[in-house]
Parts: structure tokens; C-alpha cells; sequence
């Protein structure tokens, strides 16, 4: 595979992971602000799973972003 396009699809890779990540991590967090809301006795609950999930969407974004990483440096 040439270099050039595969620096352009770990460029892409990389930005989609980010974008993802990012829009995840909002849905997370306004759902649970909305829960808390709504509910606000479940406010330690609510808390520990949104930071739980933060954490996991987190987490597959920087594994994303170090396949984008190898794939361009291939």
C-alpha cells in the first residue's frame, strides 16, 4: 500500500475516532445530567456510571487512535 494513503486514511481514522469519542461523551453526560434532573436522589449512581462509561468510550478512543498510529507508520 502506498504511504500517502495510508497516512490519509490513518488522518481520517484518527479524526472519526475523535468526533466519536467527542459526541459519545457528550450523549453520556447530558443524559446523566438529565437523569439527575429528573431523579436528583440518584445523583451518586448516576455519577459513577456516566464516569464508568466516560472512561470506556475514552479508552476506545485512544485504542483507535494508536491503530491509526501503527497503520501510518507501517
Amino acid at each position: 500500500m502506498a504511504p500517502e494513503i495510508a497516512s490519509l486514511g490513518a488522518a481520517i481514522g484518527a479524526g472519526l475516532a475523535a468526533i466519536g469519542a467527542g459526541i459519545g461523551i457528550g450523549l453520556i453526560g447530558g443524559n446523566a445530567v438529565e437523569g439527575i434532573a429528573r431523579q436528583p436522589e440518584t445523583l451518586n449512581p448516576i455519577r459513577a456510571t456516566m464516569l464508568i462509561a466516560a472512561a470506556l468510550v475514552e479508552g476506545i478512543a485512544l485504542f483507535a487512535l494508536v491503530i491509526c498510529i501503527i497503520v501510518a507508520t507501517k
